[in-house]
């Protein structure tokens, strides 16, 4: 049995499994990076343009994560390194606030009581448009109808308005699917 695992051990070794994951793991780090740096906003809001640049960082990192090795030992070997790092990354995000405001962002506040808070909107490359937009898809006519929009750390952005409070006073005619049948039991 021991002789079995110091075959397994100087194979991992030997078919350069480490490399491939400190590639991974740095690929990794570096697309949270960067997508920190240019903008949350990008998250929440795809467009084709932005799609298409998605699937094309995604063929040009596969390289540098795995290298020459294109066996599935090699792919498997970064893949399970990047669940590992996701999964690690997202431990230390919950256990540690300063370092989750760092790599997450902070809300941000960009209507209050029908008044875009431009300051803001600048930080986060938002254009009124985008901000009507945004109101009209939550059902508000206009961002004077909006008493609070935040841009959120997903780079959702999140509105309240007075005509939300109105449609919630009214209950919507379809059921939900679980509704009766959580309280069979």
């Amino acid at each position: 049995m021991k002789l079995y695992l110091l075959e397994i051990s100087v194979a991992f070794f030997k078919e350069g499994y480490p490399n491939i994951i400190l590639r991974a793991v740095s690929v990794y780090l570096f697309m949270i990076i960067a997508i920190r740096i240019f903008g949350k906003k990008e998250l929440a809001q795809l467009s084709v343009i932005d799609l298409v640049f998605i699937l094309l960082i995604s063929n040009a990192v596969q390289n540098a994560m795995i290298g020459p090795d294109t066996s599935l030992d090699g792919g498997m070997v970064a893949a399970g390194s990047l669940f590992l790092a996701n999964y690690t990354m997202k431990r230390l995000l919950y256990k540690n606030k300063k370092i989750n405001e760092l790599i997450q962002g902070e809300t941000l506040l960009l209507i209050y009581k029908g008044v875009p808070n431009m300051e803001n909107c600048d930080k986060a490359e938002i254009t009124i448009e985008e901000l009507e937009a945004a109101a009209r898809e939550h059902g508000s006519k206009d961002i004077q109808n909006v008493d609070l929009a935040m841009l959120e750390v997903d780079g959702n952005i999140s509105i309240i308005s007075s005509d939300f409070q109105k449609k919630g006073q009214y209950s919507h005619p379809r059921k939900h699917k679980f509704k009766g049948r959580l309280n069979q039991n």
